[in-house]
C-alpha cells in the first residue's frame, strides 16, 4: 500500500511498492469498459431523431444559423463597403486569372459570379470571399493545353473561335468534375484529407505555381505566339520559346505592362505598410483598369498597335460531358487543392473571429459551387488570399459581403462589361503578376524552416522543384508522396537514447546531456521513441545491439560451442571438475568436434553437469567465449504506440536471445491495451513473461538492485536526496536505504 503525504513548500514525498503491471493489477482493479464495435458506430450513424435532424440541416444550411443572428444595424454597412470593395477585386481578377486558363477572359466574370451565390447558403466561413484563384486557375488552364493545344502557324478567326470554345468546354467540364469529386468527399466525411497537405508543402506548391504564372502570363506582356507545354520541364520549353521570339515583342503591350506592375506594387506596398490609417485599401486595380481601358478606347490601340483586347462577352452553355474521362486526374488534384487553400484560409479567419468551421461542410459547399459555376461555363474557383484580405480588412462581417460582391460581378457582366473589350490583354497579365507577391515573398521560408525543422524544408524544397519540373499535377503527387516519405523515415529511423538516473532520483534522461549522472552497475536502459512495425523492427534491433556492444546470438552460439567442448573434455578426463567452474586443469589435446548449427542457438543446458559455469570467470585455454558486463536490460516503450504482428515476432525473438545469455529484460511505459494485444497474439511463454513489464524506469531500476542486491556494490552507497524546483514545479524527495530493501520497499 502507499501513501500520498502532504505537500511542504514545492516539495512532495510519496511512497509506494515497486510495482509491476502484474502487481499493479493485481492491487488495482481495471473497470470493464464496453467498447463500441463497428456496428454500434453504425446503427448511431444511421440513427435517426428530431434533434439530429435538426442539427444535420443546421450543418447542410450554416447560413439558417448565423443569418437569423445577424446584427443588421451593426453590421450591414460595413458589408456593403466590403462587398463593393471585394466585388471591383473580384472582377479584375476574374478576367486576369482568365488568361491562366488560356480562355476568353470574360468567362472569368462567371467564376466570379457563380460559387460565391452557391457558397453564400452551404459555406460555413464568414470571411473568405470565393473565386478564382490563380494556382487552380493555372491547373485548370494545364488540362485545357494538353487536351486543346495551341495551333502554331497560320489560323484563320474561325479557327480562333473554335479553339475559345472547346478550351472553354473543357475548362467547364474540369470544373464540373473537381466539384462532384470535392461533394463526394464531403458526403463521405473525408474533409481530414487536408491534412495530409502540410502548411511547407503548400507553401513550396504555391510559390512554383507562382513562378508558372509568371512564365504563362510573358506571352501576354510581350504578345507572343508561344504554345503552351503542359508536359515535365514543360516550363523550360516555354521559356525557351518565348526567349526564341523576344524579337516580335509588341512594345506598346511590354511598356503598358510594365508601368501598371510597377504602379501597383507601389500602391500594395503602401495599402500594406499604412493599412492602419487607410480607411479603405487604395483600388489600385480598378483605377489601372479604368484608366487603361480608356487610352486604348481613346487611342484605337487595337488597330494602330496590334494588341490584344478582351472582345466580346460570351453566353454561357451547360459543359460537355465526353470530356471527363480525360480529366478525372485534373479534377482529383483541382479539388484537393482548392479545398486545401480554401479551408487554410478559412480556418484563419475562423480562430482570429473566434468561431468554428467544418472541414467536411467546405468540401460540400466548395463541391456544388464548382459543379453549378462549372454548368455555366465558368472555371474551379477556391479563394484568393488577396481578395480575402480586402474582404475582411474592410469591415466584412458575413456572407452577405460576399453576396454584395457578386451583385457587383452580375452588374459588369449584364450592364457594363461591353466598356472593358478594349482593354489589353497584357494589362490583365500585369494585374495577374501584381497579385502574386505574397506567393513570391514565401521564399523567405526556406531558411526559416531550415532552422525550425529540416525535413519541414526538404519538403517545401523537393514540392517546390517537383512542381516546377514535372508540372503542378504530377508535382503536387510527388510533393505529397515526399511528404509521407519523410513520415515513415522519422519512424523507420529514430533516435534511439541510452538513459541514466539524473540527480538520484525518478527522472530518467539521455545520459550523454548530463554530469550528474547514476548508472547501476550492469544495467542499460534503452528508449525507443517510434512506433515499433515492420519497416524499422530490424533497425530496433541492431541499434539495441549496439547499444549494449553485443551480440546475445553470436554469445549463444560461442556458449553452446564451449559447452559442448566441455561436456567432452569432461567425459574424457581431459578436465578435473572442482565444483566451480571458475579454474580447471587442462591435461591433454583437444579434439576438434562437429556440431550440428540448430543446436547452437537452443538455451544453454547446463543439466547433469558436476560443475557451475560463470561465463566471465578465466576459461580454460582454447575455450573463448566473449564476457558480458550486463545483467539486465530496461526497454523504455513509452514513446512506442502500437506494435504489428510482425515486429513482434522478431521482438519476442530478441527478447529470448537476451535471456539466453542470462540478460534479464524489462520493458517499462507500455501504454493501456498493450499487454493485452500481446496475450491476444500469444506473445508470452516460459522464456519471455509478463513480469517483465513495469510501470515506470524507476520501478525497474529499483526492482534490479533489490534483485541482484547491488546494495552492497561500491559504485553504489545509500543516498538520501532532495530536489527543490522554483515555482510550479513538484520536489521529490527519494530515499533509497539498505532497510528499504529488506522489507522490499521502493522509496
Amino acid at each position: 500500500s502507499g501513501e500520498m503525504v502532504e505537500p511542504i513548500g514545492n516539495q512532495y514525498v510519496v511512497a509506494r511498492p515497486v510495482y509491476s503491471e502484474n502487481l499493479f493489477g493485481e492491487e488495482h482493479e481495471k473497470v470493464h469498459r464496453c467498447h463500441k464495435t463497428f456496428r454500434d458506430h453504425l446503427r448511431v450513424y444511421f440513427s435517426c431523431s428530431s434533434q439530429k435532424a435538426k442539427r444535420i440541416a443546421l450543418g447542410l444550411f450554416p447560413i439558417a444559423f448565423w443569418l437569423p443572428a445577424y446584427r443588421f444595424k451593426d453590421w450591414i454597412l460595413n458589408d456593403i463597403v466590403s462587398g463593393i470593395s471585394t466585388g471591383l477585386v473580384a472582377v479584375l481578377q476574374g478576367l486576369a486569372f482568365a488568361l491562366l486558363v488560356n480562355i476568353p477572359p470574360g468567362y472569368g466574370l462567371y467564376a466570379a459570379f457563380f460559387p460565391v451565390i452557391i457558397y453564400f447558403f452551404f459555406g460555413s466561413s464568414r470571411h473568405i470571399s470565393v473565386g478564382p484563384f490563380p494556382v487552380l486557375s493555372l491547373m485548370v488552364g494545364d488540362a485545357v493545353m494538353r487536351i486543346v493545344p495551341d495551333v502554331v502557324g497560320n489560323s484563320t478567326m474561325v479557327n480562333s473561335s473554335t479553339i475559345d470554345e472547346q478550351r472553354v468546354m473543357v475548362a467547364a467540364s474540369v470544373t464540373f468534375l473537381a466539384g462532384i469529386f470535392q461533394l463526394l468527399l464531403g458526403a463521405l466525411q473525408v474533409g481530414f484529407i487536408v491534412i495530409y497537405l502540410s502548411q511547407s508543402l503548400i507553401s513550396g506548391f504555391t510559390t512554383a505555381a507562382a513562378i508558372h504564372v509568371v512564365v504563362s502570363q510573358l506571352k501576354f506582356i510581350f504578345q507572343l505566339n508561344v504554345p503552351g507545354f503542359n508536359k515535365p520541364f514543360g516550363l523550360f520549353l516555354t521559356l525557351e520559346n518565348i526567349f526564341g521570339q523576344i524579337t516580335k515583342t509588341n512594345i506598346a503591350d511590354l511598356i503598358t505592362s510594365l508601368i501598371i506592375l510597377v504602379v501597383v506594387f507601389v500602391v500594395k506596398e503602401i495599402n500594406s505598410r499604412y493599412q492602419t490609417k487607410l480607411p479603405v485599401p487604395i483600388p489600385i486595380e480598378l483605377i489601372v483598369t479604368v484608366i487603361a481601358a480608356g487610352i486604348s478606347y481613346a487611342c484605337n490601340f487595337k488597330e494602330i498597335f496590334g494588341v490584344a483586347v478582351v472582345g466580346k462577352f460570351q453566353a454561357p452553355v451547360a459543359p460537355d460531358m465526353e470530356i471527363f474521362q480525360s480529366c478525372i486526374g485534373d479534377g482529383f488534384s483541382i479539388a484537393i487543392v482548392g479545398f486545401a487553400v480554401a479551408f487554410s484560409v478559412a480556418k484563419v479567419y475562423s480562430i482570429k473571429h473566434d468561431y468554428s468551421i467544418d472541414g467536411n461542410q467546405e468540401l460540400v459547399a466548395f463541391g456544388l459551387s464548382n459543379i453549378v459555376g462549372g454548368a455555366f461555363k465558368g472555371f474551379a474557383a477556391s479563394t484568393s488570399l488577396s481578395r480575402s484580405g480586402v474582404q475582411e480588412s474592410t469591415g466584412g462581417k458575413t456572407q452577405i459581403s460576399g453576396l454584395l460582391s457578386a451583385v457587383i460581378v452580375m452588374i459588369v457582366i449584364l450592364a457594363i462589361g461591353h466598356l472593358l473589350e478594349p482593354l489589353q490583354k497584357s494589362v490583365l497579365a500585369a494585374l495577374a503578376l501584381g497579385n502574386l507577391k505574397g506567393m513570391l515573398m514565401q521564399f523567405k521560408e526556406i531558411g526559416i524552416l531550415w532552422k525550425k525543422d529540416k525535413y519541414d524544408c526538404s519538403i517545401w524544397i523537393v514540392t517546390f522543384l517537383a512542381a516546377i519540373i514535372l508540372g503542378l499535377d504530377l508535382g503536387l503527387a510527388a510533393g505529397v508522396g515526399f511528404e509521407l516519405l519523410t513520415v515513415v523515415f522519422r519512424t523507420q529511423f529514430p533516435k534511439c537514447t541510452v538513459l541514466a538516473n539524473i540527480g538520484r532520483n525518478d527522472v530518467y534522461k539521455n545520459r550523454k546531456d548530463y554530469k550528474d549522472i547514476y548508472e547501476p552497475e550492469g544495467v542499460m536502459i534503452f528508449r525507443f521513441p517510434s512506433p515499433i512495425f515492420f519497416a524499422n523492427i530490424s533497425f530496433f534491433k541492431d541499434k539495441l545491439i549496439a547499444a549494449v556492444g553485443f551480440n546475445p546470438l553470436r554469445v549463444l552460439r560461442k556458449r553452446n560451442k564451449a559447452l559442448r567442448k566441455i561436456r567432452r573434455m569432461l567425459k574424457n578426463g581431459e578436465l578435473q571438475s572442482t565444483g566451480r567452474f571458475q579454474s580447471m586443469d587442462f591435461m591433454s589435446n583437444e579434439s576438434d568436434l562437429k556440431t550440428l548449427v540448430e543446436e547452437l542457438y537452443q538455451p544453454i543446458d547446463t543439466a547433469n553437469l558436476p560443475i557451475q559455469i560463470d561465463w566471465n570467470s578465466d576459461l580454460p585455454p582454447n575455450i573463448t567465449v566473449p564476457r558480458i558486463e550486463i545483467h539486465s536490460i530496461i526497454l523504455d516503450f513509452s514513446a512506442v504506440s502500437f506494435l504489428d504482428v510482425s515486429a513482434m515476432r522478431v521482438l519476442k525473438e530478441t527478447l529470448k536471445e537476451f535471456v539466453r545469455v542470462d540478460v534479464d529484460i524489462y520493458i517499462v511505459g507500455v501504454h493501456d491495451g498493450f499487454l493485452e494485444k500481446l496475450e491476444r497474439c500469444e506473445f508470452f511463454d516460459e522464456e519471455v513473461k509478463q513480469s517483465m513489464f513495469f510501470l515506470t524506469t524507476h520501478d525497474a531500476v529499483l526492482h534490479i538492485l533489490l534483485k541482484k542486491n547491488l546494495a552492497i556494490s561500491p559504485k553504489f552507497k545509500p543516498i538520501k536526496v532532495t530536489i527543490i524546483l522554483r515555482r510550479t514545479s513538484v520536489t521529490i524527495i527519494s530515499s533509497i536505504q539498505m532497510e528499504d530493501y529488506a522489507v522490499g520497499k521502493a522509496w
